[in-house]
């Protein structure tokens, strides 16, 4: 965290919902926005540091598996019979039952470091990794958890831990499989994980997450998130058989049992929820609740599109996440996103429209901007007093009008990599995680 005050100026910034002239950005000495003015004029800018391009706020990863990316791009091969996510987990399960702790330090690093030269600076991890290879706890349960803190402190990401609840392998079920042991927990071991690093660091905090109703029951369920304090997550209707498998045992889609059983409200993330009817979608928006999107994982595993429009329409709150890690850079999340609309309606600018903006591109990132703080539990929402200083500073393409650069940024690929990324107003500075990475990805295969 900043130890003193820091003074930038911005040629240009991205600042409440649009972009400013000749912004000055003051930090405070806990690491957050104390003065943010715009069309700053020379006595006020003396002595700033003047940033060498335009200035966006950093954004929230809200929804990783960190081991996963072990496996990006390890499953592009045709698997016999149906391919789709289930045989897509199947292969997934290989790495989570190999991977050992210093091996996940060493790849979760080396993805932290990646997704904050991108311009991510938080990262929700949403951890069910929890046991030793034999699927027996370890002699510090919170092995792995230490083993991801370590590395976002490592490369100087802000993180947000979800110890992850994961008891049984389906509805119905008794409990897990034998190729899940390492995801076995209890209401208990979860809250304290979570409760063990809340005051970590300035940078380490955490929330909880519930695996999904198939890994949950719902007294397990109530006990997790009677004792919560932070977010709450939950992936959530990724599938359409696991609609029709909570159809078949509840006699509801999981959403609609959800808000039945649960207090459902402003803490609570739905990840995914690719197959929620309108109905569930109106429910969610009344309970004042938030929903993760993950597109290039959504894409890579074939789970569906999200009824965007929808949502947009009615101002719902939703961030994104690299979940799988298959990309890193949230300017394709977002472009994925929207080009996904356009495929399913055979119509353009799709966010713009459903959140009546002109510029699709603004809509996108305001969306995962404001998002990303309510997934996190941290207050990420943009350059504004009050909130921690997270920034890039970013090229703009040649020839672009400058109303047009976020756009030109989103829309025109390849986008050049953030030059500057800041953290709590201090730049981070590379670091080498590549040889612990390739040692660890040669270790596993």
């Amino acid at each position: 965290m900043a130890a003193e005050t820091q003074r930038f100026l911005a040629p240009r910034a991205w600042v409440a919902g649009g972009w400013a002239e000749d912004v000055l950005l003051v930090t405070g000495t806990d690491g957050r926005w104390a003065e943010v003015r715009v069309a700053s004029d020379a006595a006020a800018a003396a002595g700033a540091v003047r940033l060498a391009g335009a200035v966006l706020p950093g954004l929230v990863d809200a929804h990783s598996h960190a081991f996963q990316r072990a496996i990006a791009g390890l499953t592009e091969h045709a698997a016999e019979g149906k391919d789709d996510f289930w045989s897509w987990r199947d292969r997934m399960y290989a790495a989570a039952l190999r991977i050992t702790p210093e091996q996940l330090e060493a790849i979760a690093a080396h993805l932290y470091a990646e997704l904050l030269a991108c311009g991510y600076t938080q990262v929700c991890e949403f951890h069910y990794l929890h046991n030793d290879v034999d699927g027996r706890p370890y002699a510090e349960p919170a092995e792995m958890a230490q083993a991801l803190v370590r590395a976002a402190r490592c490369v100087g990401i802000g993180l947000t831990l979800l110890p992850t609840l994961y008891l049984r392998s389906g509805f119905g079920a008794s409990g897990l499989r034998e190729d899940q042991r390492r995801f076995a927990s209890t209401p208990a071991s979860v809250l304290a994980i979570a409760d063990g690093l809340r005051a970590a660091d300035a940078l380490v905090t955490s929330g909880v997450a519930l695996h999904s109703l198939r890994a949950v029951d719902a007294g397990a369920l109530a006990e997790v998130v009677a004792a919560a304090r932070g977010p709450v997550h939950i992936h959530i209707s990724e599938q359409r058989q696991e609609v029709e498998d909570c159809v078949a045992l509840y006699g509801k889609r999981p959403i609609e049992w959800l808000l039945e059983k649960a207090p459902v409200d402003a803490r609570w993330n739905l990840v995914h929820a690719t197959h929620a009817s309108r109905d569930e979608l109106a429910a969610l928006r009344q309970a004042g609740a938030s929903i993760v999107l993950c597109p290039s994982t959504e894409a890579n595993l074939g789970d569906g599109v999200f009824d965007l429009p929808t949502w947009l329409g009615a101002s719902g709150r939703w961030s994104i996440g690299s979940d799988s890690h298959v990309t890193r850079s949230w300017i394709e999340e977002l472009r994925l996103l929207e080009y996904s609309q356009r495929f399913a309606l055979r119509e353009r600018n799709v966010a713009a429209r459903a959140a009546v903006r002109e510029s699709t591109a603004a809509a996108l990132f305001e969306g995962a901007l404001e998002g990303g703080s309510a997934a996190a539990g941290v207050p990420l929402a943009g350059l504004a007093v009050g909130q921690r200083a997270d920034f890039m500073v970013v090229d703009a393409p040649p020839g672009v009008p400058p109303a047009h650069l976020l756009d030109a940024l989103v829309f025109s690929s390849p986008s050049a990599p953030p030059r500057e990324v800041y953290v709590a107003g201090r730049r981070t500075p590379p670091v080498e995680t590549a040889s612990g990475f390739l040692a660890a990805m040669r270790a596993l295969w």
